[in-house]
């Protein structure tokens, strides 16, 4: 994931990480709660919100006290606008219950949007620092949930500056400078997950884009986004195999073997790629430029489900043969619109592997067994339950998710067996989750 750390004593070990002193205590893995949120000063920096400060208890006032009532007036000017923003969004209602936590969620991805220093339409995965670059998987989880809010233009924009990074092959970095330069902060291989993320965002805006009076169809303004990824996702498959050749993923380490996070997103992109095919939505000039004949996109995606049942079920682990990932997500609504088979029931059946101490989930049963729930994963199983018509299940979820956020509404990306939010907050993927399931309620 973000950072790994490997276990190295089953008693006490001190470790220094990037957010401060990590300490082992038995087999449960202690870290720190970066801030308890994000807000941005008068200049449209992104400042965080400190850790023991409570909503509505802190103000980014960085001027001489003689210029402060000037800083205070901008800033409730930007609050103002922060309200428009949610105002224009399509949320439930304030008595729902979890109204209060989807304003929060997209007030941070509002947030967490294009700051200062960053282009339009870069959205930060988090405000620590280690966090404040754009992963192309985040990035098209926010678009899908600004889509689905009704901030169409702005999810526009996330895939646009996409489009913008994507390279002429198709491929995605790990994650990007979040200043529009197409730089990378370190040597990590590209995650060849990217591509279908893309793609199936840019479905989830043309399906709820309503294009007013001479406004062009979105799938135009990035038919290079959809035609690149498409190409880049057919030229992966390997001829022996018909499955995608091994790439990192969503666990963010190398892999020399296949796993289920590439697979599904490659059949996701793809079977997105041949809906937007199939629906006239790309034009010509796009598939041309990128060297896809789109006859070729749906008996590709065809294939390629096949294949994913035959290597990867009932079961669904992260390689073949191996233990559950919470990857199986992937393979039903809303990522594919006909789940594929028995991926429900593993979804099912995984939940009590993945199971962490204070409630949430960890990204797989083969994930270390450190007590440390992952909010987005226990998000995706939200998701996942609210497509199959589990609302119970769904709710229990985000319940658990609302319970676990920070003293300023933020969602983290980690909760401790103890029920302590860590690490860093919000965070951009469970925030953009939580908004694609409690408007779909």
């Amino acid at each position: 994931m973000r950072r790994r750390r490997r276990l190295v004593s089953a008693g006490l070990a001190l470790l220094l990480g990037g957010g401060g002193a990590l300490a082992w205590q038995e087999a449960h893995r202690q870290l720190p709660l970066h801030q308890e949120g994000v807000v941005r000063d008068v200049r449209g920096a992104l400042v965080a919100v400190p850790v023991g400060a409570g909503a509505g208890e802190w103000l980014p006032l960085t001027g001489a006290p003689e210029d402060r009532w000037l800083e205070v007036t901008l800033l409730a000017a930007r609050a103002a606008g922060d309200q428009a923003h949610l105002a224009d969004g399509l949320l439930p209602p304030p008595d729902h219950p979890h109204g209060d936590m989807a304003r929060a969620a997209l007030r941070d991805l509002h947030t967490l949007t294009g700051p200062q220093g960053a282009a339009p339409g870069a959205v930060l995965a988090g405000a620590s620092p280690a966090w404040r670059f754009v992963w192309p998987r985040d990035a098209s989880f926010a678009a899908a949930a600004l889509a689905r809010t009704g901030h169409h233009a702005e999810a526009l924009s996330v895939l646009l500056h996409l489009q913008e990074l994507q390279g002429a092959d198709g491929s995605f970095q790990a994650r990007y400078l979040p200043d529009g330069s197409g730089e990378v902060p370190d040597g990590r291989p590209a995650q060849e997950d990217g591509p279908g993320w893309a793609l199936w965002a840019t479905r989830v805006l043309v399906e709820e884009w309503t294009a007013g009076p001479g406004q062009p169809d979105p799938s135009v303004l990035v038919g290079d986004l959809v035609a690149r990824s498409a190409a880049r996702l057919l030229h992966r498959i390997d001829p022996a195999t018909g499955l995608p050749r091994p790439s990192p993923d969503y666990w963010e380490r190398p892999e020399d073997e296949l796993t289920l996070g590439v697979a599904a997103t490659a059949l996701m992109g793809l079977e997105a790629a041949a809906a937007l095919e199939r629906d006239g939505r790309v034009p010509d000039a796009a598939w041309a430029s990128a060297g896809v004949d789109p006859g070729d996109l749906a008996p590709a995606a065809a294939d390629l489900r096949r294949r994913v049942v035959d290597e990867f079920g009932p079961h669904y682990p992260p390689y073949a043969g191996g233990r559950p990932d919470a990857a199986v997500t992937f393979l039903l609504p809303p990522f594919l619109d006909e789940p594929v088979p028995g991926a429900e029931a593993a979804r099912l059946r995984a939940q009590r592997a993945q199971a962490r101490p204070a409630g949430g989930v960890a990204p797989g049963a083969g994930w270390r067994r450190d007590g440390v729930s992952w909010t987005p994963q226990t998000a995706l199983q939200a998701l996942a339950a609210r497509e199959a018509g589990r609302h119970e299940e769904a709710d229990r979820w985000l319940d658990w998710l609302d319970r676990h956020r920070t003293a300023t509404g933020a969602l983290p990306e980690k909760v401790l067996h103890d029920g302590s939010p860590a690490a860093v907050a919000p965070l951009a993927w469970t925030a953009a989750l939580v908004l694609l399931t409690v408007e779909r309620r």
